[in-house]
């Protein structure tokens, strides 16, 4: 028996609902209007609506963020559903483009993005000139499957069986710091001479000091007095002569204001990976950025 829907009785507006969910899940109208790329008074006023046209209110302020109420949180799980289902649409739609034009999103870290991409995006630019590149510069890792961005540049393999993932290469990591710093500290010949250094951390789990500390260098978390997750003003701290930082060391040895800390020192290895959203690698656009940027950063400087 074939059921049939009653289209007349879904009234509600879906750019309504989809601004009703991200605030709920990011807790506040800021927060969500930068998601959306909205400002914070339209997204307000698409939730007022939808509070007006259900009949219910959906959230309560408390201080500077939003709470549901119990009809707002009865909604959600529908909405979310309603999200998710959006977003496999987006994704199925996006994957039989097959035109070597429109938008591709890339998101990488800020270092990457400010002192690698910029050649691979010039030859991009040269042979898909209808290709628009958004890039996506930070080190949080973005939901490929929630479409915030269509390619990631990774230093782990995913886990998710729907994203599909290439191994690019192994890099090195070395430290860096000015000369003018290294002298300040005695020009440290030995790792355990470091134990004396101030280092500039990217990390916040101790897996950095673990690291190091297993190719003898003794840190502590006093040896890192100043943290940022922005690897771009990780590596401009260094080259004011802050500390030391870790970093690729094809990035690292190319700059002419640092020198390799303990050159002779065996570097740390991280992967680089590759990935999509499985569904997006069939169309022609994402492919062929996809392909590009697994050619270029494939390769060793």
């Amino acid at each position: 028996m074939r059921f049939c829907m009653d289209w007349s009785s879904v009234t509600f507006d879906w750019n309504r609902a989809r601004a009703f969910l991200v605030t709920a899940e990011e807790g506040s109208l800021s927060a969500a209007a930068r998601a959306l790329g909205m400002t914070q008074p339209t997204l307000g006023r698409q939730v007022d609506a939808l509070e007006a046209e259900l009949g219910v209110a959906l959230f309560e302020r408390a201080g500077r963020g939003l709470v549901l109420t119990p009809a707002g949180l009865d909604l959600l799980d529908h909405v979310r559903t309603m999200g998710e289902a959006a977003t496999r649409f987006s994704i199925a739609a996006a994957g039989q483009t097959q035109k070597l034009e429109g938008k591709v999103s890339i998101t990488v870290s800020e270092v990457y993005a400010a002192l690698v991409f910029p050649p691979i995006l010039a030859r991009l630019r040269r042979e898909e000139p209808g290709i628009e590149i958004d890039i996506i510069a930070t080190s949080t890792t973005r939901d490929l499957r929630r479409r915030e961005a269509d390619i990631a540049v990774r230093n782990f393999r995913p886990t998710e069986p729907d994203l599909i993932a290439r191994k690019l290469r192994d890099t090195p990591a070395r430290l860096y710091a000015t000369p003018g710093y290294l002298a300040r500290i005695g020009n440290p010949a030995t790792p355990h001479e470091l134990s004396r250094a101030e280092f500039i951390s990217i990390d916040r789990t101790g897996a950095l000091i673990d690291g190091l500390n297993t190719m003898g260098l003794n840190l502590t978390e006093r040896n890192f007095p100043i943290f940022t997750d922005n690897y771009l003003v990780m590596w401009e701290y260094v080259k004011q002569g802050l500390g030391i930082g870790i970093l690729d060391a094809y990035i690292g040895d190319a700059e002419l204001a640092v020198v390799r800390a303990l050159p002779d020192l065996e570097p740390l290895s991280f992967p680089i990976w590759l990935v999509s959203h499985r569904d997006l690698t069939t169309s022609r656009r994402i492919r062929r950025v996809f392909d590009l940027l697994a050619e270029e950063l494939g390769k060793a400087p």
